[in-house]
């Protein structure tokens, strides 16, 4: 795989394509879980909104477009962060996003810190282990090794916000 495509090409549209849907589905899903991004863990986009944020994410989104394994790693990234976000987003929606960060709160109060660290932490490491396996056996084929840091990616980050959080 080349390391840039020419911007205009039939495989930049293509890899533009795929970091618009995949972009797109995480707002999508942080949109429906969220609206007034209470409950955002991401303090940068928090910050920008959902105005400037969409703007920043539009422009880079056609500056990677160009870098085939860049858009690769950020789109198998932004897919498993829609799809976490999803499976929560209906609770989050029918709770209303303060009542839900208050019983999410008090729930933790319930168990032991050491427990909740160690969840999280499996739960990272295992998902990271499926991401490195492939970064690790991709061999001479890109594609795998770029959804391979992408999902070493999303755990890392699903693990920095949720502590963050």
């Amino acid at each position: 795989m080349d390391d840039v495509v020419p911007v205009g090409g039939r495989r930049y549209f293509f890899f533009l394509m795929l970091l618009l849907a995949s972009r797109g589905a995480d707002f999508l899903s942080t949109w429906i879980a969220t609206p007034n991004m209470v409950l955002e863990g991401n303090p940068f986009a928090k910050k920008l909104g959902w105005k400037w944020g969409t703007l920043l994410n539009l422009a880079l989104c056609g500056y990677f477009a160009a870098w085939p394994l860049a858009a690769i790693v950020i789109g198998t990234t932004s897919a498993l962060v829609a799809a976490r976000n999803f499976q929560s987003a209906w609770l989050m929606r029918s709770l209303g996003e303060e009542n839900y960060l208050d019983w999410q709160v008090a729930q933790l109060r319930y168990i032991s810190l050491p427990l909740y660290l160690f969840c999280l932490f499996g739960q990272a490491l295992l998902t990271a282990g499926v991401g490195g396996a492939l970064i690790c056996f991709s061999k001479e084929s890109p594609i795998p090794f770029a959804v391979g840091y992408g999902i070493v990616g999303y755990a890392l980050a699903v693990t920095f916000y949720t502590l963050l959080a």
